[in-house]
């Protein structure tokens, strides 16, 4: 199946564009845009880079952790506005060292960390082995990042094999 359909997702919409832009509902038409939804995906399949295997249901628990995680902090990060004096923060750049290897887990990785109130991932090294991060407030900077490291990124290394 993987041979003649390589990517579902982009036949299934090449389909739906044809459909959409020839504005006809017959036989002979969506017959061609079946025909195109095959044929494009085999001709460019070698283009597209390699997908990683995912694990969903780590994925499943992970999605849930981050949406406890963004509630919990957007209630810390409203604490620390409202009652913490300017003088008492301690922002801090954490220089995280990254041992997932792929792109979409290194996304997933940086795309948690922003989404989370109170940090922002701000760049990737080149060689793709730190993520570059900035923490609202951090008073130990080492402790932050081991707990980033250990909460987030050891899940994503289960949910991307």
């Amino acid at each position: 199946m993987n041979r003649l359909i390589p990517h579902p997702g982009l036949s299934a919409l090449l389909v739906f564009v044809w459909m959409v832009m020839v504005n006809d509902l017959t036989f002979g038409t969506l017959f061609l845009g079946l025909v195109i939804g095959l044929v494009v995906p085999l001709f460019t399949a070698a283009y597209w880079p390699g997908r990683p295997q995912i694990n969903f249901l780590p994925g499943i628990a992970y999605i849930a952790l981050v949406v406890w995680d963004i509630i919990v902090a957007n209630f810390e990060v409203a604490a620390i506005i409202l009652f913490k004096p300017s003088r008492d923060l301690q922002p801090a750049w954490l220089a995280i060292p990254l041992e997932l290897t792929t792109p979409e887990a290194i996304t997933v990785f940086a795309g948690t960390i922003s989404l989370t109130p109170g940090t922002v991932s701000a760049d990737v090294s080149d060689c793709g082995s730190f993520l570059l991060v900035h923490a609202l407030h951090a008073p130990d900077p080492s402790a932050e990042t081991a707990r980033v490291k250990q909460r987030y990124e050891a899940r994503l290394k289960r949910i991307f094999v």
